[in-house]
């Protein structure tokens, strides 16, 4: 069994117009909820052995939040790849992980890691059809989606082999973490 927990980074700032989009560093909110989703991995029991990113200040920014909030820190893989990846990028980064891991944490982008997670999970059941709707509408920052895989190997994960059993935004743990409401 296996097991991909996918992270989106959290919220930026556009607030800089000179900053190249690579070096976009988070906005309070997006620290906030990266330390909420943090907290509430760590409560939810969501352990990873291994956690491979985007080199984005952003996605570099997230994760030291959201440790945190999880309360102990691995210290990330940096992988290029991850930085506005594709879906089918980001699956060929899944299939290299280590045997070692069990479950391995990927921190990246949107589009690609909603189009990953609607790749990689079908709907078995009301609350993973539930999951996989709500990622189709919108996978928003600092959002974390697990996928569980009936594989032994990394190698083996697939289009559709995935049993989507978790889609948390951080909006569904505090409504102030949701969108700025516009007037």
């Amino acid at each position: 069994m296996k097991r991909l927990i996918t992270f989106r980074h959290a919220k930026s700032g556009w607030d800089q117009p000179a900053t190249r989009d690579f070096d976009r560093a988070l906005n309070e909110k997006g620290r906030r909820a990266a330390i909420v989703m943090g907290r509430h991995m760590r409560n939810a029991g969501l352990n990873f052995d291994l956690v491979i990113a985007s080199p984005a200040v952003r996605v570099i920014e997230t994760l030291d939040a959201m440790f945190d909030g999880f309360g102990k820190r691995l210290a990330p893989s940096w992988d290029r790849r991850l930085y506005l990846a594709s879906a089918a990028t980001l699956l060929e980064v899944v299939r290299e992980t280590p045997e070692t891991a069990t479950t391995l944490l990927m921190a990246a982008h949107n589009p690609g890691i909603e189009e990953l997670v609607l790749l990689l999970s079908t709907a078995a059941g009301e609350e993973e059809i539930a999951n996989r709707d709500s990622v189709g509408e919108k996978y928003p920052t600092a959002s974390v989606a697990e996928l569980l895989f009936d594989v032994d190997r990394w190698a083996d994960v697939g289009e559709g082999g995935g049993h989507l059993v978790r889609f948390v935004r951080p909006r569904d743990l505090d409504p102030a973490l949701g969108p700025d409401r516009v007037f």
